[in-house]
């Protein structure tokens, strides 16, 4: 087992701290809430914690956190790790915790169809792109080396392989061809890291040329000083991130997430990089630090594929993707050695 998913492990099972909500200014002992993540949105979800905690609702709530790899995260709670909010990568999910029985089936009926926080699918670079990494066909050139977490454990990954999957059928390949694109691609991987945000330390660390990551994870990293480029392609996948609150929360929650869906809410995420989601009118964008154009940080791509749209739902995904024993994603990360 590689370090990298010897780290993710661990974030998984030993990463759960506590953390006050900062300045609430309240009185007494107030509400604790227990957060349980894929690792990606934890700058985002600090930063909607502090600004609810000034809430009269939010007031006095401090919070009991949990993150790393989406799959590992929801598999936890399943088998019992404790949450009143969840917020995952892939809306699989939080589905495993509906058919626990842990979240109510009705828990994307809303105009956000569940989702809280969206992103795109980009190329991050080292600074000032020595390989001049501009698309997708780059990546399958030789001697570009490709940082890009494990499909198996991280939602981020899923995101990733699907972008490089559908670049070739929307632009006229079979999928004959896709999985030969695919192929090429993972025998570029040099590191296959358990989460999002390991993947990112990885690349940070100096391996690989190119890291396949969320929008969102090149702006706050160079938000932290990193020295990186990052390309937004013409064509990308648009990330949809999902959250719910379990069915026995305190209802500080509910309210927590609603508070997200607000307009302040959706703003404290754009300031880390997220995309405002469509189905909140009126978020204030303003300037974003660390974008490539911070008056300008959500270009919209010529192409911009969904999940629903164009693949026909996660379910399907997860059946011709992913699927344990005949997944495309699955064999060709097998007879790679990478899986």
């Amino acid at each position: 087992m590689s370090r990298h998913r010897l780290a993710a492990l661990a974030t998984a099972l030993v990463s759960t701290v506590a953390l006050a909500a900062c300045g609430g200014g309240a009185s007494g002992s107030g509400d604790s809430l227990s957060l349980v993540g894929f690792a990606v949105p934890k700058a985002g979800n600090n930063a909607a914690q502090a600004a609810f905690a000034q809430t009269d609702e939010g007031k006095g709530t401090t919070w009991k956190e949990s993150y790393g790899a989406s799959g590992d995260q929801s598999r936890a709670v399943a088998n019992g790790l404790d949450a009143d909010y969840v917020h995952f990568s892939l809306t699989p999910d939080v589905d495993r915790l509906v058919e626990a029985g842990l979240v109510a089936d009705d828990w994307d009926a809303g105009a956000n169809k569940g989702i809280v926080t969206d992103s795109v699918v980009v190329l991050v670079v080292r600074k000032g792109n020595p390989k001049n990494i501009q698309g997708w066909d780059d990546l399958v050139k030789p001697g570009v080396g490709i940082v890009t977490p494990n499909p198996g454990s991280s939602g981020s990954a899923r995101w990733n392989i699907l972008g490089a999957w559908q670049h070739v059928i929307a632009n006229g390949g079979s999928e004959a061809e896709a999985q030969a694109f695919l192929t090429k691609l993972v025998g570029n991987v040099e590191a296959l890291p358990g989460s999002g945000r390991d993947a990112t330390t990885a690349f940070q660390g100096g391996t690989g040329d190119v890291l396949i990551s969320y929008e969102n994870e090149a702006i706050l990293a160079r938000q932290n000083g990193e020295e990186i480029d990052y390309v937004v392609p013409s064509d990308t996948l648009k990330i949809e991130n999902p959250a719910a609150v379990t069915e026995d929360a305190d209802p500080k929650a509910e309210a927590f997430l609603d508070f997200v869906l607000s307009p302040e809410g959706q703003a404290e995420y754009v300031k880390k990089g997220f995309r405002p989601l469509e189905s909140v009118e009126g978020v204030d964008v303003g300037e974003v630090e660390g974008a490539n154009d911070p008056s300008d940080p959500f270009p919209t791509p010529e192409k911009l594929w969904t999940i629903d749209g164009d693949f026909g739902g996660w379910d399907a995904v997860n059946t011709k993707f992913f699927d344990e024993d005949a997944g495309i994603v699955t064999k060709i990360l097998q007879e790679s050695g990478n899986s």
